[in-house]
């Protein structure tokens, strides 16, 4: 049986619902969307490769949608209990992960909207168009969104991996229940 509050309360040993979904949400959509912007990237110019930015864009678009809210939990929240002793390089290391992780899931598509407002494209979402094109480019938005979404991407893709790695040794070497409770799973 659930308990009363498990939908919005974090605890050292169970985390909300709420923390869970925002979370792996994020974590599939973020790693879908870089997996498939690489994948878009190598294609060749062409018609079936503008739909395809398309769909990258839409699914950017969602994906801000949830990384908001997110961010405004995680604010509100904090970052949950870690369940173990940490040195105090690594519990740094580990909030600055989070921080940039966090911060990474909403730069990633702003900068999506700075190329695409930069090159004079329209904003839409699965066809639906949201802010018209524009004659006008700006270029020195598109060159930094560029560079955002360049850049932030690589970075999220390595600090990915270390999140990953460093769930993976709180499970295996410190054996702390961190992985188990990020599975939805109660310490008790």
């Amino acid at each position: 049986m659930l308990q009363e509050n498990s939908w919005l309360t974090d605890t050292r040993d169970r985390l909300s619902h709420i923390s869970l979904g925002l979370h792996w949400i994020i974590a599939i959509g973020i790693i879908a969307l870089i997996a498939f912007g690489i994948y878009i990237e190598e294609l060749p110019r062409s018609p079936e490769k503008g739909e395809l930015i398309g769909l990258h864009k839409s699914f950017g678009i969602l994906l801000l949608a949830v990384a908001l809210p997110r961010l405004f939990w995680r604010i509100n929240r904090g970052f949950p209990i870690p369940l173990s002793v940490q040195s105090q390089w690594q519990e740094s290391t580990a909030t600055a992960v989070h921080w940039i992780l966090l911060i990474g899931t909403l730069l990633m598509p702003i900068s999506g909207f700075m190329m695409t407002i930069g090159g004079g494209y329209p904003v839409g979402i699965f066809g639906f168009e949201l802010i018209a094109h524009s004659e006008d480019k700006i270029e020195i938005l598109s060159e930094a969104g560029h560079l955002i979404h360049g850049l932030g991407g690589k970075l999220l893709i390595a600090l990915i991996l270390l999140h990953a790695v460093a769930a993976i040794k709180h499970e295996r070497l410190d054996k702390d229940g961190t992985l188990s409770r990020m599975l939805g799973r109660s310490l008790k």
